[in-house]
């Protein structure tokens, strides 16, 4: 048996945390390094490294949990909006082989910047790549 992710210690009550919502498929939980106060978890129970390998139902279970987090943390710490984010994968950034969803409570003046920070050399796209990439993305 693989060992536990800490999100599965966690949700077995193994180590401590600041568990602020729990549904029977769904935990959320301040992250013990946060980027900004407030700055919380929302982790599928079950261990899923990727966000497309959960069960459809589950996806909808934690979006849930997310959607309604946001408003409840920006009220908490005062904060003007939030920022949403899931590292998918290490390449992205993913620490722990667990999905999990970052809402990352954003003050005005904060100088974090936006999402779009993260990709520091663009790349500059033809049409025709553009439109190849769409297609080989849509679906039917």
């Amino acid at each position: 048996m693989a060992s536990k992710t800490i999100f599965e210690k966690i949700r077995d009550r193994e180590i401590p945390s600041r568990i602020v919502h729990e549904t029977e498929t769904v935990i959320a939980f301040l992250d013990a390094h946060p980027l900004a106060a407030g700055h919380t978890l929302v982790v599928p129970k079950e261990p899923y490294e990727h966000l497309q390998d959960l069960p459809s139902e589950l996806s909808a279970d934690l979006f849930a949990a997310v959607q309604a987090l946001t408003p409840r943390i920006e009220e908490a710490v005062g904060a003007d909006a939030t920022t949403i984010g899931i590292n998918n994968g290490e390449a992205a950034g993913q620490e722990v082989p667990h999905v999990h969803v970052h809402i990352i409570p954003r003050f005005e003046g904060d100088d974090s910047g936006p999402i779009h920070a993260i990709a520091i050399d663009s790349p500059e796209l033809s049409d025709d790549e553009l439109d190849e990439i769409a297609d080989s993305i849509m679906t039917d």
